[in-house]
């Protein structure tokens, strides 16, 4: 299978996975282009064999406990293969009912952020949860690979949520800063939200050239045949954009992420995080 340009759904054995895979066959149909399913195997699972060991060294008895935990580490690393291989062929079939025309699927062992990397220059478009299997055992919000993976891969990402429904009304959180005008040209140019309508909001803080700056983005998207509407609201982004969100039914948000450093973002925190944990709908996220 060619799958230069592909659309690269990473997914986890969590309840999230069928909402990636059903984003990722909707964006993988208005591309037009090749789906890959790409399942990471933790290379350091957390996961114990439930004996007890200690005190099992005596004289010439380490060696052969030595053989045994090996034994049960490849033991176990065959069972999570497999388990993954029949994970993956399931959402394989899924988008095949779809009415997705070509399906690849890839398992890894390995860092997930590593092997994106590796794999980023066949990538167009990663969708990926906005929770995973960590985060639904520990009640977090935010998965932890997301963060990581946005800084790394400099790809649109869409980060999802919960069940699938296909996006009819998309809004643009823009900032008139080089990350959201490209983002501008990127709408224009790709037909993944061909012939939706596409509402422009400019919030947080009040600029000179703030009308100029939107006008901009409303005739380049207007100009490449989309419905366009814009609305200007400084202050708190965060509020404005959830406000908007309900007040507008939008169903696929796209926004800036993370221009800030790591190191800046774990002193001041992330605006990105907080508009991500406060939308409740997919997420579009730009570099």
């Amino acid at each position: 299978m060619k799958n230069e340009n592909k659309v690269l759904a990473c997914v986890d054995q969590s309840r999230f996975a069928d909402h990636v895979a059903d984003y990722a066959v909707w964006a993988a149909r208005r591309l037009d282009a090749p789906l890959e399913f790409l399942h990471v195997i933790d290379r350091h699972p957390e996961i114990g064999s439930g004996n007890d060991h200690s005190g099992a060294i005596g004289i010439n008895s380490q060696e052969n406990l030595l053989n045994q935990l090996s034994l049960e580490d490849e033991t176990r690393t065959k069972t999570i293969r497999e388990q993954g291989r029949i994970f993956l062929n399931r959402l394989r079939e899924r988008a095949i009912i779809a009415g997705t025309k070509s399906v690849d699927i890839r398992q890894r062992h390995g860092e997930l952020e590593e092997t994106l990397a590796e794999q980023a220059g066949d990538v167009r478009f990663l969708v990926l949860g906005r929770r995973g299997e960590s985060a639904e055992m520990t009640q977090r919000d935010i998965g932890r690979n997301v963060e990581r993976v946005v800084r790394a891969l400099h790809k649109p990402i869409l980060a999802v949520t919960e069940a699938f429904r296909e996006p009819q009304r998309v809004m643009l959180a823009f900032d008139g800063g080089s990350v959201t005008r490209r983002g501008v040209e990127l709408i224009a140019a790709s037909p993944l939200l061909r012939g939706l309508p596409i509402h422009l909001l400019m919030s947080g803080k009040e600029s000179h050239d703030a009308t100029r700056q939107l006008e901009w983005a409303r005739s380049t998207l207007a100009a490449a045949g989309y419905e366009v509407s814009v609305s200007l609201a400084p202050g708190d982004a965060e509020s404005i954009i959830a406000k908007t969100v309900r007040e507008q039914s939008i169903d696929l948000l796209i926004m800036g992420a993370y221009s800030h450093s790591s190191a800046r973002a774990l002193f001041f925190g992330s605006k990105t995080t907080d508009l991500l944990r406060s939308a409740s709908i997919p997420t579009l996220l730009l570099r």
